[in-house]
């Protein structure tokens, strides 16, 4: 019996398939077990055909090469795969994403913060190395010598017969993986794509990893980077049922019948798909806030990594300031992506959601927005400026902003800004709002105009280096240094908005002007829990992290809070609404929130989302309650739907550059009308 077992195992195609598949077994389970993933369910079955089609090819591929070669394969692929899975747990702890192919435009600016990202790594995540480990020491202790020369095949139907079982296996293990991307009892009754859909466009990691596997996501992502996969919607719309925006006030600027004629013209499916979800998305209608910043001035602040801790009267009492005649939004979000920075600025820009797998705004940065902030305020007879306090290291702001219909772009070295080229050596945004504020002393200010100014001092990291020292000593002694030093930060940014405030009002314009201030994303770098010290609610759950200050201020209005849950896709229609500028509500993803239709919904970039009731965890298929309302699975999955139409309609009207082809489309149907 040992004989027959020693003999089988001396078959070198199953030798390596059994290290491989076993190493790789051990990979997957360890990953779902850190990342809290379903390990025993029905997408195990697919995932163990997927790594016995992994196992099973590089096994026989080994096979035709000398031992020694072989088994240096083997420790290669099983560390790669170890090494890689690490490095996606890492990235969504630091960024709250998992990292893609479609991201290699930021790693040579990533590699500048490379030391925060490693030290962010929990020790668990090693736990993947335990195959690489017992790999190494079976090859050290247990097998046999190693044998340089190749196998002596001999020519007998046999051999040849040996060496063929492998293949037809492979092509069984691909029909059954195969069908389970087709068959029911494979598919989530909840979630709104079918597996066969995520395997072909697998833009959305979560999903991706959960249905084949962090080694399958891996495979499925760089396929998905070389030969991108089509998976089409067919929406339909009944032209009856497009009511007038006259008839229903909707807050809408584009013509229904010149919309509909270019339906009906347009022969490109991907643009018509486009045209028809638009054209029948949600709309907003006029309210008791249209107008109400009517005429004012408007300065749009994006905060680096601020985040709820600045609503603390002690601390930063300018913040408190804006609140005090301000609206305030309670639970605003701005989830983190792939660049959080760079995407949820143009996200707020533009209400579209960023797409999932790259840094869209750099991407495609050549893409014109006739809806955006600017462009809708240049309309208005605004001019439109951009400020940022970093030269564009990271984001082609001068182009991007530009493209979006700033009418000038200022970055640090514009400024003169006081900054080095290091990481770390940020500027201060106290010399930021000053030389702003003499930018606006220079202008015609009877003129109204719309600035967006983003912030920079409150940038990683936090060990004491630039302004992480300067106001540390304010803070709790029992606080963590970390703590404490994003806390000095932000403390400068709190300057910052003091002297604007000021400045605004030694120009006779801060009555005439609103401020809107936001977070970009989450502080990376410190932990969930240790930002619990100074906030009120658990940042280590249902993506509390994520939640950000937005505040609508100006000096006349009384100070009011929202408890809708908010992002920054709604900031643009919200502001188009107040302002009462001439916009359709129909183009963004988000509506604007103080209108009686909004949909009080924060959605994030893996599909999961959350509201008054719950928090839907795309990633584990788990719901997690806050009221005694319980969804069905049909309610669910109606959520899920609607979720998924707007990520995949955002990502494919970026890609398409759709809004550039439908202003020319729609002008060039006005102007033949005429």
């Amino acid at each position: 019996m040992k004989k027959k077992i020693r003999k089988l195992w001396n078959n070198r195609i199953l030798q390596n398939y059994l290290i491989l598949m076993v190493s790789f077994l051990i990979i997957e389970i360890i990953f779902r077990a850190i990342e809290h993933m379903p390990i025993i369910h029905y997408a195990s079955l697919r995932i163990l055909l997927g790594l016995s089609i992994l196992a099973l090819f590089f096994g026989y591929i080994l096979s035709f090469l000398p031992k020694i070669i072989a088994k240096v394969g083997n420790i290669f692929l099983v560390l790669i795969a170890s090494i890689y899975s690490i490095l996606e747990l890492g990235f969504h702890n630091f960024l709250g994403v998992y990292a893609s192919v479609g991201t290699n435009t930021q790693l040579g600016a990533v590699t500048s913060y490379i030391g925060d990202f490693l030290s962010s790594f929990k020790w668990t995540y090693f736990l993947l190395l335990i195959p690489l480990i017992f790999l190494f020491l079976y090859y050290l202790l247990l097998d046999k010598k190693v044998n340089l020369d190749l196998p002596k095949l001999k020519k007998t139907k046999i051999v040849i017969l040996k060496k063929l079982i492998p293949v037809v296996l492979l092509l069984c293990f691909g029909a059954l993986y195969y069908g389970s991307l087709k068959a029911s009892f494979m598919q989530d009754k909840t979630e709104a794509s079918s597996a066969y859909e995520i395997f072909l466009k697998p833009t959305n990691a979560s999903l991706a990893i959960r249905n084949f596997g962090i080694l399958g996501y891996g495979l499925l992502d760089i396929k998905e980077y070389l030969f991108p996969g089509d998976v089409t919607h067919t929406i339909e719309i009944d032209p009856d049922s497009i009511q007038s925006e006259l008839e229903i006030s909707v807050q809408s600027a584009i013509d229904n019948d010149t919309w509909l004629g270019l339906i009906e013209e347009e022969s490109d499916e991907e643009l018509n798909t486009l045209n028809k979800y638009f054209i029948s998305n949600d709309a907003s209608t006029t309210n008791e806030y249209t107008g109400l910043l009517e005429g004012k001035n408007v300065i749009v602040i994006m905060v680096e990594s601020g985040n709820d801790i600045l609503f603390n009267e002690e601390y930063y009492p300018n913040i408190a300031r804006l609140a005090e005649h301000g609206y305030t939004f309670t639970n605003n979000y701005s989830p983190r992506n792939i660049c959080s920075t760079g995407n949820n600025e143009m996200s707020a820009m533009i209400s579209l959601y960023s797409i999932n797998n790259n840094c869209t705004a750099n991407v495609y940065q050549d893409n014109t927005y006739f809806e955006s902030i600017f462009n809708l305020f240049k309309d208005a007879g605004y001019s439109t400026n951009s400020f940022h306090g970093h030269y564009d290291q990271y984001y082609a702001r001068d182009v991007i902003h530009k493209n979006m219909g700033s009418d000038a772009y200022y970055n640090a070295v514009d400024l003169d800004l006081d900054f080095k080229y290091s990481y770390g050596s940020w500027a201060s945004d106290e010399e930021l709002m000053e030389n702003y504020l003499e930018y606006l002393a220079d202008s015609d200010l009877s003129q109204p105009f719309m600035s967006f100014i983003t912030t920079v001092t409150s940038h990683q990291p936090y060990n004491g280096s630039g302004y992480g020292n300067t106001y540390a000593l304010l803070f709790p002694e029992e606080y963590p240094q970390e703590l404490k030093y994003y806390m000095s930060k932000l403390k400068v940014v709190d300057n910052a908005i003091g002297i604007l405030l000021d400045g605004l009002d030694d120009l006779n314009i801060l009555d005439d002007t609103a401020i809107v201030l936001f977070g970009d994303h989450y502080p990376y770098a410190i932990e969930p829990a240790t930002l619990n010290l100074e906030l009120d609610y658990d940042a280590g759950r249902d993506s509390n992290a994520d939640q950000v200050p937005l505040i609508i201020y100006n000096s006349q209005l009384e100070e009011k809070e929202f408890l809708q849950y908010t992002s920054y896709i709604t900031l643009t229609p919200t502001l188009a609404n107040l302002f009462d500028l001439k916009f359709d509500s129909r183009l963004y993803m988000g509506l604007d929130a103080l209108s009686r239709e909004y949909d009080s919904l924060v959605v994030f970039p893996d599909g999961s989302w959350k509201n008054e009731n719950a928090y839907y965890n795309a990633s584990t298929d788990e719901i997690n309650y806050y009221t005694e309302n319980m969804y069905t699975d049909e309610e669910i999955l109606a959520i899920n739907s609607k979720v998924r139409l707007k990520l995949e309609m955002s990502s494919l009207a970026i890609r398409r550059n759709y809004f550039s082809y439908l202003e020319n489309a729609l002008n060039n149907n006005t102007t033949s009308s005429e």
